[in-house]
């Protein structure tokens, strides 16, 4: 697999180990000890994913990662501490598509970040040719481009983002459950700790389209799961 990683972690050890990880899968890592030192290098240079630590002695990861998504679309995988649960809320809540928790087992974040690349690079190519844009509303996907827009403004989404609101317009007047939508976008076994990974990735994408729209067209139905509106 080919791709350039941003890891930024002020840890010399972790950098080392989870370069050598990444690097045997073929994949280009550039580490960082500071938030300032990464976002210096995003200006020079180009990125397929970023892995962030929360703990960093200048910016925090939550920072960090919201200035990244100031600019760009690429996954972003965070790295919180063991059990802390507001550390993966805070993170997703700021535009982050996945975390883990230290001490990880580097071939878990290796196959994590293997999982984020294949998913993004499937949203940027051409869709085939049955369905490659949907309309809902004022909402406009366009899959061959990864655009969203809303009554002609472009609205800047994630992969992970783009891939919810997808299936949920393709979906149209459906109601998807949380584990459904789960075990479409992320493609892995349903824990009871997803629903709270989707029901964040929704306040985001639902903050982005009102910011956009004036409207939420994503509905909740208490105790089934998510629909979207015209």
């Amino acid at each position: 697999m080919e791709g350039k990683i941003l890891l930024v972690d002020d840890e010399k050890e972790i950098g080392e180990l989870v370069s050598f990880y990444l690097q045997g899968e073929g994949l280009e890592v550039a580490v960082c000890q500071t938030g300032g030192e990464a976002l210096a290098l995003l200006e020079r240079e180009t990125f397929d994913l970023a892995i962030l630590d929360v703990m960093l002695p200048d910016l925090d990861g939550f920072t960090l990662c919201r200035k990244i998504r100031e600019g760009h679309t690429f996954p972003i995988l965070m790295l919180t501490a063991r059990d802390g649960e507001l550390d993966k809320v805070g993170g997703l809540a700021q535009g982050a598509d996945d975390y883990i928790t230290k001490p990880f087992r580097p071939l878990e974040l290796t196959a994590r970040v293997k999982a984020q690349l294949r998913r993004a690079r499937l949203y940027n190519q051409a869709p085939p040719p049955r369905q490659s844009c949907l309309t809902v509303g004022e909402i406009v996907l366009d899959q061959a481009a990864h655009q969203c827009t809303r009554d002609g403004k472009v609205i800047p989404l994630t992969p992970t983002e783009f891939s919810i609101l997808w299936e949920l317009c393709r979906e149209k007047g459906r109601v998807l459950s949380g584990e459904e939508l789960f075990h479409r976008v992320w493609k892995e076994k349903y824990f009871a700790s997803s629903a709270n990974t989707v029901s964040v990735h929704i306040r985001h994408l639902r903050d982005k389209l009102k910011e956009n729209g004036g409207r939420n067209p994503i509905r909740t139905v208490w105790g089934v799961g998510y629909q979207i509106e015209e």
